[in-house]
């Protein structure tokens, strides 16, 4: 994935050591798995033909972490075993082949949904002027265009590890040493002016 673009998290587990998350392998265990959910009317949900999508841009995202795993043992010289299950694609299940475009909930026998949408974020209450005109973070490198506000966390925001908390020591590091030259420049008075 090249930065810029919209990062895909790569799914992880705690079960058995902390196995990836695989929907195709979960979709062929008898899971059902749909596209994003467009709209629900007179007890029907209808879903985003988006699917397959998804799941080949996470797969994608996901080999090309393998990739650049497998490029740094290799520039490195690691003796580490190889995981030749980690690219294993299983077979598209039915429901990924005729995906689900509308669900009569009462007619499937649904009577629970347990609505699991992560989040998503919102910069209203930050009231500055650092954001573009699309609402994103204006920045560069996680340093605003609003002086005295800085962004981590961030999608790329200097890398791919930039939204984890094991890669975004990187750009906290950056931030903090853009911080402690900042108060040094305020701190640094003209000696004929004192």
């Amino acid at each position: 994935m090249k930065p810029g673009t919209e990062h895909v998290t790569i799914a992880v587990s705690g079960a058995y050591g902390g196995q990836t998350v695989d929907f195709r392998r979960l979709a062929n265990e008898g899971m059902t798995l749909v596209g994003l959910t467009k709209a629900f009317n007179n007890g029907s949900v209808t879903f985003q033909s988006d699917l397959v999508d998804n799941l080949n841009r996470g797969d994608d995202n996901y080999l090309e972490l393998l990739d650049a795993a497998d490029a740094y043992i290799e520039r490195n010289g690691l003796d580490l075993p190889e995981e030749p299950e980690a690219r294993t694609r299983f077979p598209d299940a039915d429901c990924i082949t005729n995906p689900i475009v509308e669900l009569n909930l009462a007619e499937a026998g649904i009577t629970s949904i347990i609505w699991a949408t992560g989040f998503a974020t919102d910069y209203s209450w930050l009231n500055v002027n650092a954001f573009d005109d699309k609402g994103k973070p204006a920045h560069q490198r996680g340093v605003s265009t609003e002086p005295g506000v800085y962004f981590v966390g961030l999608p790329w925001l200097s890398r791919r590890g930039s939204t984890f908390i094991w890669g975004v020591w990187h750009d906290a590091k950056h931030i903090a040493d853009h911080i402690a030259t900042q108060r040094k420049y305020l701190a640094y008075r003209d000696p004929s002016q004192r």
